[in-house]
């Protein structure tokens, strides 16, 4: 029997690692994804700068790590992050089956939480997006196997089980800070398991573990010094009522629905990410699957109470800080609908499951025994889950293709190399469309920060002779300034603006401009090689190269005022600077 259960469990990893991969390989970079490759690409690998950044509240080295290593090995190219997303998705399976394995043993039921797992769309979109993967998966990783040597300390005392679950526990907080509620989430599996079998009481579990849990206690007192060390963290949002509404709408349309294989249909309007809406069918057939389960396994089992109290309590700790910290009365309701915060839930569901099959049968319930009967219930049960799952999982993934970024970034890959094939002239600097990456993600919005680290480009820079961009489709297209303000005419007729060393010259706008990346055309006449430097009143200097003869330059001038500030940097340089437009850079007509 061991074995036939063990082909059957390998059996549905593979087949989960299929589904994974159809998915991995159906998406693109998306958002957060692009932030990670704009920063391997503009910063040291291994700086401490770049590893303990603060990424949206994230403290997260070992995901800029991986991110870092395989973006530098393949610039945008999308096979080595849905590589790393299999890889990582195998290794939690892997994780998961071993700690059902030492809860139940090779009994047949294991494969029944390892099914929900496995297949459930709860877990679907913190999956496809790679930099969600890079924090969740080593996270349920870490926590399945932490779970697995808790238990396995308690049952046998050996050391052993306390170091390795201290390390990879130190391993999931490197991945994503949530990894934190590991030791809680182990010492609660392990207590209600001695629980439910009566091997031991909560002392026990604490006495017999002490080892792991104090190691794990102290590692997690030293991340959260470091937490609080690299995150300024003001994004606290006390509006209860509407982290209740959240939390009611991740009940009502995700987690419920989910429990028979929805949400089957999604919703997006790009760039955000998909959210679930489930047909009132599959919201009624998740009520009445979680009333069943609860009401057959109360009947079934003694000592259920409190593995059921766990699972509420966790399905409402797992969003709670989320949503104290993401919301405000201004939040979409949508949010709890992404469903991108529960794959720890998951596991955590699966766990507990494995756990109460283990509780001792009330007398009166032999109706439940194993018998052909129950064995063909339950694995039509099964079939029609996971069928309802793998069209959730097919419909997100139609949803999740609708992705700005692929087109835009595809076509920007290809302009960018006939660019650099037609000039030798760099590239002024720009933002990305705004559906690929908004200005938010400044600076890893700017072409020079997403593209650094492709070899076949033109330089980028704040200055250019040649004014060209990528339009919104990521095509090279020749460009121009637009006139939202114009430098005025200067005092000489025949010069406008005389610019000479240790002269700055100030060279007034026709009206003031707001805080933004402007850009300035400069028609000048120079007499010799040399440099300028070119700052708005409130604004960064930027150094400009000119040369001898009438022409012309394009400066990016950071910031806000009415006024641009021009000084040359060489001896014996003189420029005459004429009038011209600051505005934005827009295709040309």
């Amino acid at each position: 029997m061991r074995f036939t259960v063990a082909r059957a469990a390998a059996a549905l990893i593979a087949v989960h690692l299929a589904v994974r991969a159809v998915l991995a390989f159906g998406g693109y970079f998306y958002w957060d994804d692009l932030i990670l490759v704009g920063r391997a690409g503009t910063q040291p690998l291994l700086s401490p700068g770049y590893l303990f950044d603060d990424h949206d509240g994230h403290v997260m080295p070992g995901a800029f790590l991986v991110a870092g290593a395989i973006t530098r090995a393949a610039p945008l190219n999308w096979i080595g992050p849905a590589v790393s997303m299999v890889v990582l998705a195998l290794v939690a399976a892997l994780a998961l089956l071993r700690a059902l394995y030492v809860i139940l043993g090779w009994r047949p039921v294991l494969l029944v939480p390892l099914t929900f797992a496995l297949f459930t769309p709860l877990a679907v979109p913190s999956f496809a997006w790679w930099a969600a993967a890079l924090n969740s998966l080593p996270m349920l990783a870490a926590m399945a196997w932490v779970c697995a040597e808790a238990i396995l300390l308690v049952r046998t005392g050996v050391a052993r089980h306390a170091w390795s679950g201290a390390l990879v526990f130190l391993g999931g907080l490197l991945f994503f800070e949530k990894a934190a509620i590991i030791p809680f989430v182990a010492f609660t599996v392990a207590a209600l398991y001695g629980h439910v079998t009566g091997t031991a009481g909560l002392r026990e579990v604490w006495q017999r573990g002490q080892r792991l849990w104090v190691a794990s206690l102290a590692v997690t007192a030293a991340w959260v010094g470091v937490y609080l060390l690299v995150v300024d963290q003001q994004r606290w949002s006390f509006d209860l009522a509407m982290t209740w509404d959240l939390l009611r709408r991740s009940f009502t349309h995700g987690i419920v629905p989910g429990l028979v294989g929805g949400p089957w249909d999604w919703q997006r309007w790009a760039p955000a990410s998909p959210w679930a809406t489930p047909p009132v069918t599959v919201m009624v057939l998740g009520w009445l699957a979680l009333g069943a389960v609860v009401v057959v396994s109360l009947r079934r089992k003694y000592r259920l109470g409190p593995v059921w109290l766990a699972a509420l309590g966790y399905a409402v700790a797992c969003q709670v800080p989320i949503y104290l910290m993401r919301s405000s009365r201004f939040t979409a309701l949508e949010l709890a609908q992404t469903l991108r915060y529960l794959p720890d839930l998951v596991l955590v569901l699966a766990l507990l499951a494995a756990v109460g099959l283990c509780a001792p049968n009330r007398a009166g319930s032999g109706w439940l025994d194993a018998s052909p009967r129950r064995t063909l219930v339950t694995v039509c049960c099964a079939g029609l889950f996971a069928v309802s799952s793998l069209y959730s999982t097919a419909t997100f993934l139609i949803s999740w293709r609708d992705n700005p970024a692929q087109p835009y970034l595809q076509n920007a890959r290809a302009a960018l190399a006939q660019a650099h094939t037609d000039s030798d002239a760099p590239m002024l600097d720009q933002e990305v469309d705004p559906l690929v990456l908004q200005r938010v993600a400044w600076p890893e919005n700017l072409t020079s920060h997403m593209f650094a680290l492709l070899r076949d480009r033109p330089e980028f820079s704040s200055a250019t002779t040649e004014l060209r961009m990528l339009d919104s489709a990521g095509r090279l297209t020749d460009a121009q300034v637009t006139w939202v303000r114009s430098i005025r005419p200067g005092p000489d007729e025949r010069c406008g603006y005389l610019v000479q060393p240790d002269f700055p010259v100030r060279m007034p706008l026709d009206g003031p401009l707001l805080p933004a990346d402007w850009t300035a055309e400069i028609n000048y006449l120079g007499n010799s090689e040399g440099s300028i430097t070119l700052s708005l009143s409130e604004g960064d200097e930027v150094k400009v190269p000119v040369h001898p003869g009438l022409n012309r330059v394009f400066v990016r001038l950071p910031g806000a005022g009415d006024t641009i500030t021009v000084s040359a940097n060489t001896a014996a340089l003189s420029v005459c600077v004429a009038a011209g437009p600051v505005g934005f850079v827009a295709p040309k007509n």
